[in-house]
């Protein structure tokens, strides 16, 4: 390709542009999604936050309920949400989450005092049916806006939204209800937070570089000409090679890797503020505080990956494939030492089991250039596609988890019994990322070629045209036997 045309786009964009929106739209719905860690403990012990406000006397069951139900929803809407991405377009397939997520944090505290736990963990899962279309929808927008050799610098960008909306959630979830707003409060700001990137959003978001009202024909070209796309690229309706994808061995590797950093991250987010405050005996406040430090570490450790992977590939030490799967090596089987070493302390130890949550978070930052970005390398015509099954991967486990947590864990403040939570988590980072070092690749798989099901179909033409034709001439030969 033409060096000239590689120069032409501006260093800053509107291709940065829509990686800031995407950066804002994971951090205001995972605080609207992780707060609930926070928000249950500060609902059942009312002496750590605001005793102004009502407490509820629920089980351990009956919070294990509230914090799984989210994801019962989110599951759900995974494989659809990666077809309505490709029909309807990201800009409208993220509003509508998002939107959804500021009325329904609206009327939490009202439902939840006319319903208790019940009406909760309903009004959670109906978020998580709804956010189930978000992460499908950002993996396509960073798709269609991404050039090859800006990916992880975009997507990593994107994407660190989220811990930026942990750290968020954790550090100021605990503030607020302790203060006058009590944990109602909590609700209320991410209302605010998920309304005002609505109307940005709305606002600046395009679609596509060509749908874009703000690009300049330089960057669309330099866009466009990078990613391979031709006049009329984004009106083609490719379709997806079903039968390609569930016979890859590349895709099912993702599913694996994928399915462990679920698990993973979702006995971080949702059982850390319990093991905190069961085992280490942390108040409230200062549980979310610590429990937002891992990802904090995890928000700029994240850049540290990123910086180091720009400067392997400008220098080309290694190829990309071997780079991710490097990456993932140190972000899985890092944390799976860590974790076992987190069950051996006790709340003597406090300050020790935060450092080794800390230095576990911060090796798993790197998986977001280990594994995640890979779905974009294979399959850039499909990602979103490809997001949303791996995704239901993902769900599976901190829908399970919860639960699994709740039978394991009878008595919050046995460190014997988290001891088991954490050495089951370690075992599955091994096993995901072992499976992921033999059988993934970051080569763009022939499947995800427009034109790949259209000889197929040609050559089924080909076949139907013949058999029409050996028909006719029969035919034509019965004919003139009867004339004759």
């Amino acid at each position: 390709m033409d060096t000239d045309l590689e120069n032409k786009g501006p260093c800053l964009g509107v291709r940065h542009l829509q990686a800031v929106l995407l950066f804002l739209a994971t951090a205001v719905n995972c605080i609207a999604q992780l707060n609930i860690s926070v928000v249950v403990v500060a609902m059942t012990d009312a002496a750590t936050a605001n005793p102004d406000f009502p407490e509820y006397d629920w089980s351990e069951e009956q919070k294990s309920y509230i914090l799984s139900s989210f994801y019962w929803g989110y599951i759900v809407t995974q494989f659809p949400a990666g077809l309505l991405v490709r029909r309807y377009g990201a800009k409208l397939m993220l509003f509508i989450p998002t939107f959804a997520t500021a009325l329904l944090s609206c009327l939490t505290p009202v439902c939840v005092s006319w319903g208790g736990w019940l009406a909760f963990s309903v009004l959670r899962l109906i978020n998580g049916l709804f956010q189930g279309l978000m992460f499908p929808s950002v993996h396509e927008h960073l798709a269609k806006w991404s050039p090859p050799k800006e990916r992880n610098r975009l997507g990593v960008f994107a994407y660190s939204g989220g811990e930026c909306g942990s750290v968020i959630a954790m550090a100021l979830s605990g503030v607020i209800a302790s203060s006058s707003l009590g944990w109602p409060g909590i609700s209320y700001v991410s209302a605010g937070l998920c309304g005002i990137w609505c109307i940005l959003w709305l606002w600046l978001a395009a679609d596509s570089a060509p749908s874009s009202r703000l690009i300049g024909g330089d960057e669309r070209d330099y866009i466009e000409r990078l990613m391979g796309r031709t006049d009329g690229f984004h009106d083609q309706k490719i379709p997806i090679p079903w039968r390609a994808i569930w016979t890859s061995v590349p895709f099912y590797a993702l599913l694996v890797v994928r399915g462990a950093q679920g698990w993973a991250t979702s006995i971080l987010q949702l059982q850390t503020p319990r093991y905190m405050h069961g085992v280490l005996d942390m108040d409230i406040k200062s549980n979310a505080l610590f429990t937002a430090l891992p990802f904090l570490v995890i928000w700029f450790m994240s850049y540290v990956y990123l910086a180091i992977a720009d400067l392997i590939m400008a220098r080309k030490w290694m190829s990309l494939t071997t780079l991710r799967k490097s990456f993932n090596t140190i972000s899985y089987w890092g944390p799976a030492a860590a974790l076992i070493g987190i069950g051996f302390v006790d709340k003597n130890q406090a300050g020790l089991a935060i450092a080794l949550m800390t230095i576990n978070a911060g090796l798993n930052a790197g998986a977001g250039i280990g594994n995640m970005l890979t779905i974009i390398d294979m399959s850039p015509n499909h990602s979103g596609m490809l997001l949303a099954i791996t995704n239901c991967a993902i769900c599976i486990s901190p829908l399970l988890s919860p639960l699994l947590v709740g039978v394991i864990v009878t008595d919050p403040s046995s460190r014997a019994q988290w001891q088991i939570v954490f050495a089951l988590t370690a075992i599955v980072f091994f096993i995901g990322n072992l499976v992921y070092i033999i059988w993934g690749t970051t080569d763009q798989q022939p499947w995800d070629a427009a034109d790949f099901l259209k000889p197929r179909d040609a050559e089924q033409q080909q076949q139907q045209q013949a058999a029409t034709g050996a028909m006719e001439n029969q035919i034509e030969k019965r004919k003139g036997n009867l004339s004759k």
